[in-house]
């Protein structure tokens, strides 16, 4: 049996654009991706602290260091400038794999900046 995990994340990034007429996505900082390993087009759950709105989408990547964070399309009616939000990425594993598993946690600041990786 196979247990769906939490695997990393990116703690209350700061949401620095909004593009509604966008074909959808997330677009996040090359150097937040990295600290998170997560790769560009995967999928990503994307939690709004301020509202509560929840939403499923994939990654792009974003200029390394810049502190973007875009949510794209649709997403952007979730989401303003301003806004805190949680990235988090899901993995498949055993359940001897799931038992062992210590998530990434990338912690930032309101610039985007990382402040720590736990």
């Amino acid at each position: 049996m196979n247990r769906e995990m939490f695997r990393s994340k990116i703690h209350r990034a700061t949401v620095t654009m909004a593009e509604l007429y966008y074909e959808g996505s997330i677009t996040i900082d090359k150097h937040l991706l990295d600290a998170a390993d997560i790769l560009p087009y995967e999928k990503v759950q994307v939690v709004n602290v301020n509202n509560g709105a929840r939403l499923e989408t994939y990654t792009l990547e974003g200029e390394r260091d810049s502190g973007i964070v875009c949510l794209n399309g649709p997403a952007a009616r979730l989401g303003y400038p301003g806004d805190e939000i949680v990235i988090i990425t899901y993995s498949q594993m055993t359940e001897e794999e799931a038992k062992k598993h210590t998530p990434t946690v990338v912690l930032v600041d309101k610039q985007n900046k990382i402040t720590k990786v736990l």
